[in-house]
């Protein structure tokens, strides 16, 4: 494989990686609501709704980018990687 096709993989993989964390986070935070519901007053029932789709986003990015550097420490990215936005330019020498 080239290095475009492990781009293109990487970032897919990535992305799924993602989304399922946000829906097992999700999930996970849903049912601990449900078990706690009845302890929590109505008029504060619809606030706990909204943090439970707000919070997963939060744990899915923090773990997310937790990931990701533990994977860009560990992979020379240069190696396996194409740049997406063009090639990279060399740094410009001060005269």
């Amino acid at each position: 494989m080239n290095k475009r096709t492990n781009t293109l993989l990487f970032i897919l993989g990535a992305t799924v990686f993602n989304v399922l964390l946000y829906i097992i986070s999700f999930l996970l935070l849903l049912l601990m609501y449900s078990r706690i519901i009845a302890f929590i007053p109505e008029s504060a029932q619809q606030w706990g709704l909204i943090v439970i789709l707000i919070l997963p986003i939060a744990i899915s990015f923090v773990v997310y980018r937790l990931l990701l550097k533990v994977v860009l420490k560990k992979f020379d990215v240069d190696k396996y990687f194409a740049p997406l936005f063009g090639a990279r330019r060399p740094p410009r020498k001060n005269p």
